[in-house]
């Protein structure tokens, strides 16, 4: 896979119904995985958007989640930068570069999904998500 950079939306619990109208217009293949099938055992979200992605014919993708608990909501704040890809493509020091003189939000470590993962809020405010796939 190629590095790319996505868009990624936010939002407070449609997430699904968001991504299926998305679908609805620009077509191709939508995955949906919720906080439930990652092993949340909060029945209140079980059945929330933990990532969705969204990649048509025509070469978008777009990616999106419901606010994961503990995680405010700000309308308007619900975009972040999604960088993506493998092992050395450039993301490890890109995290790096990003993340420094800014917010870290999640460390970049290892994650249940089993990639390398990590967001910060850079030195301008742009908030990042930097995912690594890793070999399983």
């Amino acid at each position: 896979m190629a590095s790319r950079l996505n868009p990624y939306l936010t939002f407070d619990g449609n997430a699904r119904e968001a991504m299926e109208f998305y679908h609805s217009v620009f077509g191709g293949e939508l995955r949906i995985s919720t906080f439930g099938e990652y092993g949340s055992a909060e029945p209140a979200i079980a059945d929330k958007v933990m990532h969705a992605m969204l990649t048509t014919d025509q070469g978008y993708t777009l990616m999106a989640s419901d606010t994961a608990p503990g995680m405010a909501y700000h309308p308007g704040d619900t975009v972040v930068c999604s960088l993506s890809g493998d092992p050395g493509e450039g993301l490890e020091e890109a995290w790096e570069k990003l993340s420094a003189g800014g917010t870290v939000t999640m460390p970049f470590e290892k994650q249940m999904w089993g990639d390398l993962y990590g967001s910060c809020v850079d030195t301008f405010g742009i908030s990042w998500m930097v995912n690594v796939a890793q070999p399983q």
